[in-house]
């Protein structure tokens, strides 16, 4: 089955009382309820879709001097997308995680909402890290 997964980042500052008395309940331009959304098509047909709480993300890259890191990102919600020839990660940290939900129909779509009131981090698509967990030996 195809798969699309939604990242929505929630306005703190939208105002449901202003969508009622004026646009019908409706988001509008001055009063939107997601600073950004970002969507990624997974490749393959998805067998399933694993939910994790409280997981760790194994975080893995090259310093600038080429030399190799890995840490493990504790206290995550990752979502394992699982085709016929890899698994996959998406998520987010638990402290920034609103809610997630997964619709299955002729497709999955998977929609994350973040929280926006604390700064974060997008090392690679797909994985919002918080500050507060992002490892201190990747701040320069």
């Amino acid at each position: 089955m195809k798969c699309k997964i939604h990242f929505f980042l929630l306005n703190d500052h939208f105002s449901i009382e202003h969508a009622d008395a004026n646009h019908n309940g409706e988001e509008s331009e001055m009063n939107r309820k997601h600073e950004w959304e970002d969507e990624l098509q997974i490749k393959g047909d998805v067998i399933e879709i694993i939910e994790h709480e409280k997981a760790v993300y194994p975080l893995k890259g090259n310093f600038s001097d080429e030399k190799a890191f890995s840490f493990d990102v504790p206290n995550m919600r990752l979502f394992e997308i699982v085709t016929e020839s890899e698994s996959t990660f998406v998520g987010c940290s638990e402290s920034i995680l609103e809610t997630s939900e997964l619709k299955e129909n002729d497709f999955y779509e998977l929609s994350i909402y973040i929280k926006d009131f604390e700064p974060m981090s997008n090392p690679i698509p797909g994985i919002f890290i918080a500050a507060q967990e992002f490892p201190k030996e990747l701040i320069n």
